[in-house]
């Protein structure tokens, strides 16, 4: 392994400034998670169970906007996709502070399903401006970037809130988001590379290419998240338990740190696992901080979990960018983000319901078996397809 591959790809102008937009634009995201909780149950004095059906409200208006946002990018480039995205979103969260809770619901879902992509964007930016031998590496590097965003956003977020009327701060907040987006507009980049790439996205249907190992990555995606998830969910609920929750911001930084080493040290190896692998491991090592005696050895599991979280999702990132067309990458991303969203979307009512019957441990024993089984089942079939060509 050689970390001269991040140097050479941090030598390349739009690398560079794709990245830098990708932190600047994913900040105030994970800043708006936390404030529009915290607006509902402060603000509308909501229950928790309600905060959360907003956050399901908007994950799966994302997951159902991101695939088709992709592709209007594919077609017509970024400027042109996401210029009504800017206007709807602006428009939406200018107004949903002020109103009631079921108003805010109605919102928070037109802005969900006029979101920017900016996930699948950054991505394709990526992958169209590195060479196939650099792209592992790239989106390693996007992955500690997202990262670091997650360690900063919820803080300036929960700042916002304190400080500020929960209405002003969640409005400061998507203010930032819809400004962030602005600069992506004006920057315009390329997620294809060429304009021929460009004209071939006239012509690639989804069935063209949503093929069944296509599906499985995207499956793979999915239960990523709702590992994640149960983690996330899991150490809050563990801290409480344990008596520390205010140790939770450094437990969860903890954590993200691992899967920053994680993620740059799986992009310069020269051999990769495959993701069903990963998957599995990450599986195997959520389900292990369910043993965790005392807050020492809950830390030191969750660091170890946090190790293969970015590896993963650079994985099935890195997998299904080269199993589709260059010319529907933006819409692959797309589907991607999608599988992401609602791995969590789902993931969350059911380990919380695991974690109100069993406790903490049931919650991390929950998502790091299924998203294991799911890895079984992966690897399986992917086996039993390289048996059958073969064969053939």
């Amino acid at each position: 392994m050689s970390l001269g591959n991040y140097a050479a790809l941090m030598r390349n102008p739009t690398v560079r400034n794709i990245l830098v937009l990708g932190f600047v634009i994913r900040v105030p995201i994970w800043a708006c998670n936390i404030a529009i909780t915290l607006h509902v149950v402060n603000h509308l004095h909501r229950s928790y169970t309600q905060a959360g059906a907003v956050t399901m409200a908007s994950a799966l208006a994302l997951a159902l906007s991101n695939p088709w946002r992709g592709r209007l990018v594919d077609r017509i480039g970024v400027r042109r996709a996401i210029a009504p995205s800017l206007v709807v979103t602006a428009l939406a969260w200018g107004v949903a502070p002020w109103v009631g809770y079921w108003p805010m619901l109605v919102l928070v879902v037109v802005a969900g399903l006029f979101a920017v992509p900016t996930f699948a964007i950054v991505r394709a930016v990526l992958i169209s401006s590195v060479s196939d031998q650099q792209r592992t590496s790239a989106l390693a590097i996007d992955s500690v970037v997202t990262e670091a965003s997650y360690m900063v956003g919820p803080i300036l977020g929960v700042m916002a809130a304190t400080y500020l009327p929960t209405t002003w701060a969640l409005l400061l907040c998507q203010a930032a988001s819809v400004a962030a987006a602005a600069l992506l507009w004006l920057n315009n980049p390329s997620v294809s590379g060429d304009a021929i790439a460009e004209e071939e996205a006239q012509h690639a249907p989804v069935r063209s290419w949503l093929t069944p190992q296509v599906g499985l990555i995207l499956v793979a995606s999915a239960a990523a998240t709702l590992i994640l998830t149960s983690e996330e969910l899991g150490s809050v609920a563990a801290m409480r338990s344990m008596g520390h929750s205010g140790w939770l911001g450094w437990e969860l930084a903890l954590w993200g740190a691992g899967s920053a080493i994680g993620g740059l040290t799986y992009g310069v190896l020269h051999r990769h696992p495959p993701t069903g692998v990963l998957l599995a491991l990450l599986g195997a090592t959520t389900a292990l901080v369910a043993v965790a005696p005392n807050t020492t050895w809950f830390t030191v599991l969750l660091f170890l979990s946090g190790v293969f979280c970015a590896p993963t999702i650079t994985a099935t990132a890195d997998d299904l960018s080269r199993l589709v067309p260059r010319a529907v990458r933006s819409e692959s991303m797309g589907w991607h983000g999608a599988a992401l969203t609602l791995g969590s979307a789902v993931g969350a009512p059911i380990v919380g319901w695991v974690m109100d019957e069993g406790g903490w441990a049931r919650g991390f024993l929950a998502g790091g078996l299924a998203g294991l089984a799911i890895a079984l089942l992966s690897l399986g079939a992917v086996a039993r397809h390289t048996s059958s060509q073969a064969r053939g």
